[in-house]
Parts: C-alpha cells; structure tokens; sequence
C-alpha cells in the first residue's frame, strides 16, 4: 500500500481467508462502527469490482479514524476500467464478491455486455442480508462532478440473481445550499421477476452533515427514509441475499472548464456507522 498526498492510504492487500457464510446469523446482527484502525478483512472487500479490472488497480484509497471510515477519491488517483468505461475514478468497498475464471463473462454487475474478466477472484461473503433494517450514517463532500452512494446488489451466484436496491445516491449537482437530491429504489437488471422503480426526490438536509439512510426491506416491499422520515416506498424488491456496494466517485468529464478549486477538490464519504438497524413501526 502506499500513502495519498492528502493523508489517505490506498488500500491493495488480500481479504481475509475466512470470510462469513453467507448463512452466519451474525448478518441479522451485524454493526460496522469502525472502531478500529482498518477495515475488517473479513466483511469488507477493499476494491470495487475488482474482477473487471484488478483488485489493486481498483483499491480504495481511504482510512479508518476517529470511529469513521473515511472513502476518498484524491486528484492523482488513475482511472477505473478505462479501456470499458467512460472516464470514472472510485473508491469503494464491498461486502462480498464473485466472478467466473479470467477470460469468461462471469461476474457481478458488469461494465457493458459481454464484459471480460481481466482478474478473477475468490467468492467472499462478508454481510449478505436477505431482509432487514440496513442503516448507514454518513455524511459527503461533493462537487458537480462527484457523487456518493450506498447500494445492494444480488450476489449473482445465480445469473437472475443480480437486481440492485439502492439506500442513497446523491450526485453533487443535485445538492443546494437547502436540500439534495436523494435518489433511492430498485434497477432490476437482468432479473425478471423486477421492475425499474427508483427516483430522485428532494429531501432537505445538508448532505455534508451526518444523516441516517435506511432501508426497510421485507418480502412485500421497503420503505426508504432519511433520519427516520419515509422518502417513499417500493413494492417489488429482491428477495435474495444481497451485498452492500459503498463508494464516492468523481467524473473528470463533468469538470467545468477553468474552474480550479472544483479541480483540487477531493470528494469525500465519511461513514460512521452500517449495518442493520432496528424496525420501525
């Protein structure tokens, strides 16, 4: 690993050997509050879709302090996918991960159709709820070219498992000095048994303070809120374990021209607590 000019540590060491089974009891139960120095290597898969690239060209650069996790994406940071993408640079972590051998088109949430694994990888299952409260307390600090975002997605141990629910999205030009938008709900992808059910709604809070995003996810539905107030609901959702995706993401083609302060900007996710919450009602 080596250190970021802006005190962040780009991660690109191995996940643990001995991941939770996907059946571990403790996922019902399971609190991230990050507590301690790093990640834990046994929940927390330090790359974002390492199979499509490489897990250390992929590394998150980010540090664990204060009892926060602190996601970062720093202006020298290269380029995700840049071969398949349009121009993206991330950092991100995940709960889990799959893919088929390199070479084959196997993987979670591909980059385009037909994409090739460049490096595959070993399944790891960190937390994988199938229903349940999921929280995150977060704050961002975003520009017009940056976003944030806590998703869900299917493991895709099975091909149709693959839909996404996602907890919060915010692209930061979409945030005013009174109220965001806040995106939320369900992209089926290539599950059939889903349908496209998500938008944008102004919420209003200031995205760079801490916030409580959350998920009620039942067979009949979920009910997203922010700081306990239903934003709105959905009523197909996945019904399958389902992995967490956190990242913050910066686009250099959204860059307004000559605006240098925008340039030097680093976008920021500080998460302080996820994992699953208390039912409400």
């Amino acid at each position: 690993m080596a250190l970021t000019t802006d005190g962040g540590t780009r991660h690109d060491g191995p996940m643990s050997s001995s991941p939770r089974s996907q059946d571990d009891p403790a996922h019902q139960d399971f609190v991230d509050e990050f507590d301690g120095d790093d990640l834990d290597p046994t929940v927390w898969v330090r790359s974002y879709l390492p199979q499509w690239s490489s897990r250390a060209a992929s590394a998150a650069t980010y540090v664990v302090r204060d009892s926060a996790l602190h996601l970062m994406v720093p202006v020298d940071q290269g380029l995700w996918c840049p071969d398949d993408h349009d121009p993206l640079r991330v950092s991100g972590i995940q709960s889990g991960v799959f893919s088929g051998p390199a070479g084959s088109t196997v993987g979670q949430q591909p980059v385009r159709e037909g994409s090739v694994v460049r490096e595959a990888q070993e399944t790891r299952w960190g937390w994988t709820p199938r229903f349940g409260r999921l929280e995150m307390r977060a704050r961002m600090d975003l520009t017009a070219r940056s976003m944030a975002a806590w998703w869900l997605v299917g493991l895709e141990d099975q091909p149709d498992r693959c839909g996404e629910l996602c907890v919060v999205e915010v692209f930061g030009d979409a945030v005013t000095p009174g109220d965001a938008a806040v995106g939320m709900g369900v992209h089926p992808f290539r599950d059939p048994r889903l349908r496209d059910d998500f938008a944008a709604p102004r919420v209003a809070i200031d995205v760079r303070d801490f916030h409580t995003y959350a998920v009620d996810w039942t067979p009949q539905g979920a009910t997203f809120t922010v700081d306990d107030v239903v934003i709105r609901t959905v009523d197909l959702v996945p019904d399958y374990p389902m992995q967490s995706m956190v990242a913050v993401f910066d686009f250099p083609d959204r860059a307004t021209p000559g605006d240098e302060a925008q340039a030097a900007h680093v976008p920021s996710l500080v998460v302080d607590r996820i994992g699953m919450g208390r039912a409400q009602g």
